[in-house]
């Protein structure tokens, strides 16, 4: 049995569109896993056409991915328009096309992910592969260097393994065997040193003031908890308080909101067998804006101009009212109104929808 499965054909289809001439920008939404897989299509498409760029259209403040970018060397810029009409070819990561209103405007000819395609919104790309069973992104760019017979440099190799790291959240969220086989391979090549300090650069010192303010704030119902942080300085530290919340034993889902520019952000985790968080976040929020995700890590967006109540009344009723109640989002047990199940001694496979 090969130790990755065999991509001669998708090679083929990749490396027919490449040509010397042209120049390519790789676009993301920068976090570990869609940095580790823009490096790694960086060094796979380099060689073979005059440029190659990456560019992020979020701003980059969480404390381990500005210390990616800077242990690593990793050059991407922030997208704009000037830097975009450098170049002629577009790829796009760990993403969508329907992810972000910022992609819309681009043709992609290539595109690579591990998030759920919706039926509405088809992926266009002249090569796109979206393996939704994968942990993450980068499990599939390492299948793709491995096919190419390229042994990835030491800091390819350090992102690439923080990338599966990050996304699985150390193999406690969904993940499959390639995760696995492509963490342990990496291995071999990673700086350690450079992952070390990486995964210890959590924080900033500021932020412990949220910390605070969400363990006085904490609302716990239906054995999960919700806050409401106000405004935030960006959704990293949203993201943060609801895994760190998660970890206590009581609580089998967490939901943090906080206003974000012109945006009600709220960021989902579950342990996988409380609630299927992406389901919830569907069911809780996806009459009003973007909702949806794994069964474990969810998110919804919401403009704050459509709301007719304020940010924190809307939470109050959709988490203690009738509406969280009657939402689907079980795992592993039936609905409140359905004879119990026993639950499962492990979350199920099958992932529903990403990461932010």
């Amino acid at each position: 049995m090969a130790y990755f499965r065999k991509l001669d054909e998708e090679l083929r289809r990749l490396t027919g569109l490449l040509q010397k001439d042209q120049r390519w920008l790789i676009l993301m939404t920068a976090d570990p896993d869609a940095m580790g897989c823009a490096m790694a299509l960086r060094r796979i498409i380099g060689r073979k056409v005059a440029k190659v760029g990456l560019a992020h259209i979020n701003e980059i403040r969480r404390p381990d991915n500005l210390a990616m970018i800077r242990y690593l060397r990793i050059p991407t810029k922030l997208l704009t328009p000037r830097i975009a009409a450098r170049y002629d070819h577009f790829a796009l990561v760990d993403s969508q096309p329907h992810h972000n209103p910022a992609f819309q405007d681009f043709t992609f000819s290539i595109v690579l992910d591990h998030h759920p395609v919706k039926k509405e919104a088809p992926v266009k790309a002249d090569f796109a592969e979206i393996r939704t069973e994968y942990g993450a992104c980068s499990t599939l760019l390492t299948e793709y260097l491995y096919n190419l017979d390229i042994k990835p440099a030491p800091f390819l190799a350090t992102a690439l393994l923080y990338g599966i790291k990050s996304d699985t959240q150390s193999f406690e969220r969904e993940f499959c065997d390639t995760d696995v086989r492509a963490f342990r391979y990496l291995s071999k090549f990673a700086n350690q040193m450079a992952l070390k300090k990486i995964v210890r650069s959590e924080y900033h010192l500021r932020w412990l003031d949220y910390f605070r303010k969400a363990l006085e704030q904490l609302e716990i119902c239906d054995q999960g908890a919700y806050v409401f942080m106000g405004k935030v300085e960006n959704p990293d530290i949203l993201v943060i308080l609801a895994d760190f919340f998660l970890h206590v034993h009581e609580i089998g889902w967490t939901a943090v909101a906080g206003q974000c520019k012109n945006s009600l952000v709220v960021i989902f985790r579950g342990d996988g067998l409380t609630r299927d968080v992406g389901q919830m976040a569907s069911d809780l929020f996806g009459d009003l804006g973007s909702a949806g995700g794994h069964s474990q890590a969810a998110r919804a967006e919401i403009d704050l101009a459509k709301l007719t109540v304020s940010p924190e009344d809307l939470l109050c009723g959709r988490f203690d009212g009738k509406k969280l109640r009657c939402c689907n989002g079980h795992l592993g047990e039936a609905p409140p109104s359905a004879a119990p199940k026993t639950v499962p001694e492990a979350a199920p496979d099958g992932p529903s929808a990403k990461k932010p």
